[in-house]
């Protein structure tokens, strides 16, 4: 079966493929020849990913899905959240997101935060919403070489190593994204039995 996740990010596509595994052929926007940035202008994670599935799915006519995911840190009242992709400025790096986190909790001794991925899948006209979150603290300095975004500072309840420090697939087991995507994919296998 094909699908369509809304996104230009290779990351996150070449990370739900290998979650997903051979039942799924997840194509990116780049595969449909949608080149174009969709503005993620909602104030939650579950507006943003709905903005983007209805925009695809009106266009292209096409069964796919998108996500949000934040990250929420306790003590700076859930922020980066919505805005985690950008908390440094409209064009920054990853780094400079990350550089801007760990000054703004600078001898903080409340580090704990979590990582939401709320995923939106609209399938024959029909909306679904699926759920993630992982449960961690903000680390004190960056940590490993894999993984993207805050996985260098992230470091999941009951683990002695960052996101960073993970393989993928020790990662995909624990994620938000990988609670999300089970989800996601349990709810496809059961409805292609229903429509089969």
């Amino acid at each position: 079966m094909k699908i369509i996740f809304a996104t230009h990010n290779p990351n996150k596509l070449k990370e739900i493929q290998e979650m997903v595994g051979d039942s799924y052929q997840v194509l990116g926007l780049h595969d449909i020849n949608c080149h174009e940035e969709i503005a993620e202008t909602a104030l939650t994670l579950e507006g943003n990913a709905l903005i983007k599935s209805t925009y695809i799915h009106d266009k292209y006519g096409q069964n796919c899905f998108s996500d949000d995911t934040g990250l929420e840190v306790e003590s700076l009242n859930g922020a980066p959240g919505v805005y985690s992709a950008r908390y440094a400025g409209p064009d920054c790096l990853a780094e400079d997101n990350m550089h801007k986190l760990l000054h703004e909790l600078k001898g903080s001794e409340n580090r704990k935060a979590q990582f939401r991925t709320v995923i939106s899948l609209i399938i024959d006209d029909e909306k679904y919403e699926f759920e993630g979150i992982v449960k961690g603290e903000i680390t004190t300095e960056r940590s490993g070489e894999d993984g993207f975004g805050y996985d260098p500072i992230f470091k999941p309840d009951g683990y002695s190593r960052t996101f960073s420090e993970m393989t993928s697939s020790e990662k995909n087991l624990i994620s938000h994204r990988g609670v999300a995507v089970r989800k996601l994919s349990l709810f496809l296998s059961t409805y292609n039995t229903k429509k089969s």
